[in-house]
């Protein structure tokens, strides 16, 4: 009768999950999703028929008998890993996990980065697309950038930089709906609205006793409020960053020379404190604040 033996992909999930204490971190090593690697870790507790892990919440501990298995299974995957293959290629590329909102990633990250690859060649940098003010887990990333008011729980949040806000409209629109010399005159003008970019604060500023508008089109993605002001769908609030090749060809113009000095979002670099101990995540953290705090 042929013996059953435990399968690999399983073992080495139990290890790199017991490694770092942490279900997301050993997903992120093994290029699996969270879920995958739970499925792998159940899989080996049915097949050994004990508790592997007890976990508490995010916390996740070895059991009594997961302690003892783990000797077992490190003791086999080195066995494993240390046969010599002439031809075996050569170690993973290091790699770095970022999530950025999509206009940061669009018109800030990207024009910047080869200042970083080209400094750290050897680095892989991994970016994917996140939903700005929605306080996602940084499970699946190393670092994160978001837009927000940077109190994020149990995470280290470091603001890269902060803009005043500042209204633009397209001079199509202009001509459509006529002059507007005053923040007063945005009474006839149509609003476009994003949760990201407050009007309520901005008018504070300015001077206006006004509500937050409650009509007209809504957006959450600050390119693509830009968009439409530059379409000619009304009046928004951008920033700098955002809108100044826009203003430079004339497609949109600043309204007033006013603006919020201290508007409620900025941009921050979020991130769990312990991935600082792997050199090339700490190597991309310093890089990018090193970046916007030059500019800012």
């Amino acid at each position: 009768m042929a013996t059953r033996i435990p399968p690999v992909h399983a073992l080495s999930a139990f290890e790199a999950a017991a490694r770092h204490g942490s279900f997301a971190l050993a997903a992120e090593e093994l290029c699996i999703t969270p879920s995958a690697l739970s499925h792998r870790i159940r899989l080996l507790e049915e097949f050994v028929g004990e508790r592997l892990f007890l976990r508490d919440g995010r916390n996740v501990g070895l059991s009594e008998f997961g302690r003892r298995y783990l000797d077992v299974v490190r003791q086999a995957l080195r066995t494993l890993t240390d046969f010599p293959m002439p031809r075996r290629a050569a170690s993973a590329q290091p790699r770095v996990k970022v999530t950025l909102p999509p206009t940061f990633a669009r018109y800030l990250l990207v024009p910047r980065l080869a200042a970083f690859t080209q400094r750290h060649p050897d680095i892989a940098v991994e970016i994917y697309l996140s939903v700005p003010l929605y306080d996602l887990s940084t499970a699946e990333s190393d670092v994160e950038v978001r837009f927000g008011a940077g109190k994020y729980p149990n995470l280290q949040s470091d603001m890269l930089f902060a803009e005043p806000t500042f209204a633009v409209a397209s001079p199509a629109y202009l001509k459509q709906v006529g002059e507007i010399a005053t923040p007063a005159d945005l009474e006839k003008a149509t609003l476009i609205r994003s949760a990201l970019e407050p009007w309520q604060p901005w008018f504070e500023a300015v001077g206006l006793d006004w509500p937050e508008p409650t009509t007209g089109i809504r957006v959450d993605d600050l390119g693509l409020l830009l968009e439409l002001i530059k379409h000619g769908h009304g009046v928004g609030l951008t920033r700098e960053h955002f809108a100044r090749d826009m203003i430079e060809s004339g497609e949109i113009v600043r309204l007033f020379d006013l603006h919020q000095a201290t508007p409620p979002h900025a941009y921050y670099v979020v991130y769990e404190k312990q991935v600082r101990d792997r050199p090339e995540v700490a190597l991309f953290l310093d890089w990018i604040q090193e970046a916007f705090h030059t500019e800012s």
